[in-house]
């Protein structure tokens, strides 16, 4: 049986596959790694507690030694672990500076010392930076705006850097923006969806005409498993759905879901640095993996908002005044 470890497993994308690939993967035992910060929630996976091959380690990947030892005897790695939330960037880089850039280090090292037989990196679209018109490539040059997607460009390249020195295997995704259950409320749309259940308004950073593209966090899931299969080593490959609308029509169409009036959305001052519109081209993954999303747009939209309707037990323990601010990067993290 092969042994499988995840970084950052108790977090949204990390939970969201440590369950697909054991519904989908017989012979793969999965040890999750997750120092249990501020993005994750251990209730995510209460229901693999018993199952016989998962295992939850309670680690920080930023320490050397930890990272060393989770990773003897592992096959494979999936690499979720990450500080990801830009308003908290920029408020408090630092434990981006350590979650980002000396985890990710460590683990390369601990990869290399294991001898794993793949590691796939999960990054982010935000490492190119704004687009105003056409969509990025992976031979795009690196652009990153805030402190969140600096930390990832820097461990982008690291990753390349240890597979063109030390041969190691790995394969990278830069994946656009993901939505579904199990996500954090601080992130866009379970926010919308949780203020708008608390009878709070809508706030969109300066009038909300950001553009970004978005993705089911499960389509990811099944590019993250393609990738794992048949990725080719030392490649990057840019994930992305097409879903491509501003904030505030993805606003518009969640407070349709549930029915709430559109005069429910204020304008509030924007954020520092915010990148105006992202867009990446995922015709490689498309041609090389013979990847796509399966998802359309809406019905999605319908299934994260019945999930968070259905689960207020799940989200209500993170929903802070803090996490729910209207501009949390003036909160103090």
């Amino acid at each position: 049986m092969d042994n499988m470890v995840i970084t950052g497993g108790l977090g949204f994308i990390g939970s969201n596959f440590v369950h697909h690939f054991l519904q989908t993967r017989e012979e793969t035992a999965i040890t999750n790694v997750d120092y249990e910060g501020l993005g994750s929630n251990p209730t995510s996976m209460a229901d693999l507690r018993n199952k016989k091959r998962y295992k939850f380690v309670r680690a920080n990947m930023a320490n050397s030694r930890a990272s060393r030892a989770v990773l003897k005897g592992a096959d494979f790695v999936v690499h979720f672990a990450a500080e990801t939330h830009v308003d908290r960037s920029i408020a408090n880089p630092r434990p981006f500076l350590e979650s980002n850039l000396a985890a990710t280090f460590n683990l390369l090292e601990a990869c290399r010392m294991n001898r794993v037989k793949k590691l796939v990196h999960i990054s982010t679209d935000e490492v190119y930076g704004s687009i105003s018109v056409g969509s990025f490539g992976e031979s795009s040059p690196l652009s990153p705006a805030s402190p969140y997607s600096s930390t990832k460009a820097g461990a982008d390249l690291m990753v390349q850097a240890w597979n063109r020195t030390y041969n190691l295997p790995v394969v990278t995704l830069r994946c656009t923006n993901n939505f579904g259950p199990f996500q954090h409320p601080e992130k866009f749309i379970p926010k919308i969806i949780i203020r708008s259940i608390m009878g709070q308004n809508v706030p969109l950073y300066g009038g909300g005409e950001q553009v970004r593209d978005w993705i089911y966090v499960l389509d990811f899931c099944t590019a993250i498993e393609t990738a794992l299969e048949i990725g080719k080593h030392g490649e990057v490959y840019n994930i992305s759905a097409g879903n491509e609308f501003s904030n505030r029509e993805v606003a518009e169409r969640l407070l349709k879901q549930l029915g709430k009036p559109m005069d429910n959305i204020v304008t509030v001052e924007d954020r520092p640095g915010h990148d105006s519109r992202y867009s990446i081209s995922s015709e490689k993954a498309s041609n090389e993996l013979n990847w796509r999303p399966k998802h359309k747009f809406d019905e999605a939209v319908a299934l994260t908002t019945k999930w968070y309707l259905a689960n207020p037990a799940w989200w209500k323990p993170l929903a802070t005044r803090k996490v729910l601010s209207p501009t949390p990067w003036k909160e103090h993290w």
